[in-house]
């Protein structure tokens, strides 16, 4: 491994643990300011795995970044969304993810 792909593991580590610090920072707040959320970084993940050759499920790529199973998650640490937060996330979703049916 290069020292640069070290630094980027480094880095990547990090992310994930200040993610996991900020569970008070919600999807749909990361997605409208930032235009990706945890379920971005963990299907970018499921890729660059299957990139790689190696077969990762949805779940097993979602549990990557959020330290737990998306449900658990859900049930512990995800608000309600208000509708403007609604109405912002179905913006951002279709400019950075694409339509919903994709």
């Amino acid at each position: 491994m290069s020292a640069e792909e070290r630094i980027e593991a480094a880095v990547f580590r990090r992310l994930l643990k200040h993610l996991d610090l900020r569970k008070d920072v919600q999807n749909i707040d990361l997605m409208n300011l930032a235009g990706f959320c945890r379920n971005c970084l963990s299907r970018w993940y499921q890729e660059a795995a299957a990139d790689k050759g190696i077969e990762m499920s949805k779940e097993a790529a979602r549990e990557a970044f959020y330290g737990m199973t998306m449900d658990k998650w859900k049930a512990n640490y995800q608000t309600e969304a208000k509708p403007t937060q609604e109405a912002a996330f179905d913006k951002a979703f279709e400019e950075n993810v694409g339509s919903k049916g994709d």
